[in-house]
């Protein structure tokens, strides 16, 4: 049982209307209960929150339903510890749910402490948050549609997506306007592979013959054509905007830490940090930080049973982030993480191995931010620990021949052998 507060408020949010109940009271007495409705326009809200200040609330509670909660959040940031609810973990009971009911039962978990709540981070991070965000949603939509014109080439016959890694790359895009062009021969527009791809060029022809492009499909592949330039030019935008805001005095020195990972870009540091933030005061563990980024572990024990340990849901934005950059950080030589990879990839297989390099980054991250220092290094430490087993491994084995061994240390490469 936590601490009782005294003066709290439960509020359910709807899209047209809200209800809230104060729940006032000692910690030894019965509390007082009274619930009113407001409709979600500001003039209203000013109104609860006015009657909330004049209850003398100290703390508020809401669920994260969708985005309404978002305008109470505004107009009672600053007045009132607002603890936002996660809506799976207060649900009451089947049967028993009305409007009223949830403003009441949110208002007597609050004032038992017995809500955790979710992060809502500082205004400057959650407007970087918007845009990096908003530049996964545009980056997905220029996947989106290129994988459209690489289904029309399948539909029309162009197998040239099958020959090619990536068709929109240097080769493959000289070929697709030259095949809207209509004009050049499919001889010639083989011809227009450049670099490793002119190895293909008789693959590309074969490919290139009997195709079915019609000025119909010259059209839609036009349409997605502009629609990419478009998303492109928009990304590049949103690219310079968020790097001229990690110039700013809240993410400048953190944003030049995380840089000093291996595997860790400029964008890949300013997506961190968005939904990180900061300040990480929120996370008093980087276990905590791991199980809201899902990269951790998940605890599913009944009856001594281990039911299995997938990792846990958390936020999609920076587990991804983090995948990614640990698939770049298992690619650099000699680093940590890529000894992590390669130890664990053979038993538990590649994706398993990821997610954990990818705890393990965060982890690193963690300590960094928390302790204002950069990422040490320690490329040979994974080489120095596997010579340490070998070395302790055939010790072992010399000591239960009955051996004596004395041990003396030499430079790695060093010539032991005397004549």
């Amino acid at each position: 049982m936590g601490k009782i507060i005294e003066r709290c408020a439960g509020i359910d949010v709807g899209k047209r209307f809200l209800l809230c109940c104060v729940l006032t009271g000692s910690a030894a007495e019965e509390p007082q209960s009274e619930t009113r409705r407001f409709d979600t326009p500001v003039p209203s809200l000013e109104r609860l929150r006015a009657w909330l200040r004049e209850k003398q609330v100290t703390h508020v509670v809401m669920e994260s339903t969708g985005s309404y909660w978002i305008p109470i959040f505004n107009l009672l940031e600053g007045l009132f510890a607002v603890v936002l609810a996660n809506p799976e973990e207060v649900k009451t009971r089947k049967g028993h749910k009305t409007d009223r009911k949830d403003a009441e039962h949110l208002a007597d978990l609050l004032r038992h402490s017995h809500i955790r709540s979710s992060y809502i981070p500082p205004e400057p991070v959650r407007h970087l948050r918007d845009l990096t965000r908003r530049r996964v949603q545009l980056t997905q939509d220029a996947t989106r549609e290129r994988n459209r014109v690489q289904k029309i080439l399948e539909q029309t016959n162009v197998k040239i997506a099958s020959v090619l890694t990536d068709v929109f790359g240097v080769s493959g895009l000289r070929m697709l306007l030259a095949l809207l062009d209509g004009q050049a021969t499919i001889v010639e527009i083989a011809q227009l592979a450049r670099g490793t791809a002119r190895r293909k060029i008789p693959q590309l022809t074969e490919a290139l013959e009997g195709n079915r492009m019609t000025d119909h499909v010259r059209l839609l592949i036009r349409s997605c054509l502009r629609h990419l330039a478009c998303l492109e030019e928009e990304v590049e935008e949103l690219d310079a905007e968020i790097l001229s805001r990690m110039s700013a005095p809240p993410f400048r020195k953190a944003f030049e830490l995380l840089q000093t990972v291996p595997g860790v870009g400029e964008l890949s540091a300013a997506t961190i940090l968005a939904e990180t933030g900061t300040d990480l005061e929120p996370f008093p563990t980087c276990e905590q930080m791991a199980s809201r980024a899902g990269v951790c572990p998940g605890n599913r024990e009944s009856a001594g049973i281990q039911k299995g340990s997938q990792t846990t849901h958390g936020n999609p934005y920076l587990r991804t982030a983090l995948v990614q950059c640990a698939w770049a950080s298992a690619r650099k030589k000699d680093s940590v993480f890529q000894a992590r990879f390669q130890r664990l990839a053979p038993r538990r297989g590649e994706k398993r191995a990821i997610m954990a390099v990818a705890h393990l980054m965060l982890s690193i991250i963690y300590c960094m931010l928390k302790q204002e220092v950069p990422f040490r290094g320690a490329e040979s430490a994974p080489r120095q620990r596997r010579r340490e087993r070998r070395a302790h491994h055939h010790l072992r084995c010399l000591r239960r021949l009955g051996l004596s061994v004395e041990v003396t240390t030499t430079p790695p490469g060093a010539d032991i052998l005397s004549g």
